[in-house]
């Protein structure tokens, strides 16, 4: 189905008919295609994540695509619908997601892609579209999309080898070195999963890692979703931290990885508070790291910090990393945005934090499942 009409200008500056048409990712081949073509793209974009999310959650997909006159796509948009009890009509760029937004050959084929977005969630009454960028590339883009600074992410930028990774300068790198090396001397060893009984039982450290960062944990359904669409084509790894005491193993943490194209997202951690001691996750990221490095990709992604976690901010600075914004786009705007309240911190948010931190972990898990639910 046609949305729109336009033109796009190729390389060689001549200037083809284009027009966006509505497109299931999962079933066009040609989306995939330029997926796996084009350097900027993320895992986010890969039809196989959209079948988790579509899956997991019951959204309903509604992704577009720029084709040009020859029948080529030259941008996709991933866009799911979903109505929340609290939060009204919405379509998302995209939902559960930290980044999504369109990802095209050219800025026209972007425009075409957002503007079609902006008209199909204008002809809904109530509804809004919200699009999740690693950077302010839509500003301007389209009439009527705002964006905004949401938070930092924090990147590190790999080398060609493995050897030549350094973590800030030789000071820091050296402290982050003795971590890894005091986590081996105590016996703590790191693996990757391979069976979804490994991934249950990480799950368990992962609830009660949500619990006490006071942040509603994703249903089981959708790691094992994950597990069974990314994990065997390499776009899902697990890595897990085991400590060794008298040759019996004990599962201590664990760090689930979602990786295509150039870059590597650190995507959930869980652990064991009582073993922070033996330094798993240092030994954990250091073991991601190079292993990305040495198959060939060029960042690796620590994700977001939410302003006032200081904690984690430093945490994920000690690696080298780069700081950037993440940018949230809305049509039409909403009134937080005015107000700057996308991503503070009240009172009633921290006491709700200290009650969740004090909830068993089978009321977090039915009160997160209300939350997705619904919100």
């Amino acid at each position: 189905m046609a949305l729109k009409e336009g033109q796009c200008q190729d390389s060689e500056n001549t200037v083809t008919a284009l027009r966006v048409i509505k497109v299931d990712a999962g079933a066009d081949p040609r989306w995939e295609g330029l997926v796996t073509r084009l350097p900027d793209s993320l895992v986010f974009h890969h039809p196989a994540w959209l079948q988790v999310i579509e899956e997991a959650f019951n959204y309903k997909p509604l992704h577009l695509a720029c084709e040009d006159a020859d029948g080529q796509f030259c941008g996709i948009l991933p866009l799911f619908f979903m109505r929340g009890l609290f939060t009204g009509r919405r379509f998302s760029s995209l939902p559960r997601t930290p980044v999504g937004g369109p990802l095209a050959s050219n800025k026209q084929a972007m425009a075409a892609l957002v503007d079609a977005a902006v008209k199909q969630a204008g002809g809904v009454e109530g509804a809004q579209l919200q699009i999740k960028m690693l950077s302010n590339a839509l500003d301007g883009l389209v009439s009527g999309l705002v964006g905004v600074p949401w938070r930092q992410t924090y990147v590190v930028e790999l080398p060609e080898q493995p050897e030549l990774i350094r973590f800030g300068n030789s000071r820091n790198h050296a402290q982050i070195k003795r971590a890894v090396n005091k986590a081996i001397n105590q016996g703590v060893e790191v693996s990757v999963a391979e069976t979804e009984r490994e991934l249950h039982a990480w799950y368990q450290l992962y609830l009660e890692t949500m619990r006490f960062v006071a942040v509603p944990p994703r249903p089981y359904r959708f790691f094992e979703i994950a597990w069974r669409r990314l994990s065997a084509s390499g776009r899902l790894r697990l890595l897990l931290a085991r400590h060794y005491e008298a040759g019996k193993p004990r599962l201590i943490g664990g760090i689930l990885l979602l990786m295509s194209g150039q870059t590597v997202f650190y995507a959930f951690s869980g652990w064991r508070r009582e073993d922070q001691a033996l330094r798993s996750n240092n030994l954990l990221h250091w073991r991601a790291l190079h292993d990305a490095c040495e198959e060939g990709f060029r960042y690796y992604d620590f994700g977001e910090v939410t302003q006032n976690n200081q904690g984690l901010a430093q945490f994920k600075s000690k690696w080298g990393t780069q700081q950037s914004w993440l940018y949230r786009y809305y049509f039409p705007a909403p009134r937080e945005l005015e107000a700057g309240m996308l991503d503070s911190e009240s009172q009633a948010s921290r006491l709700v934090g200290a009650v969740w931190r004090k909830l068993p972990l089978k009321a977090t898990v039915a009160l997160s499942n209300l939350a997705h639910r619904y919100f």
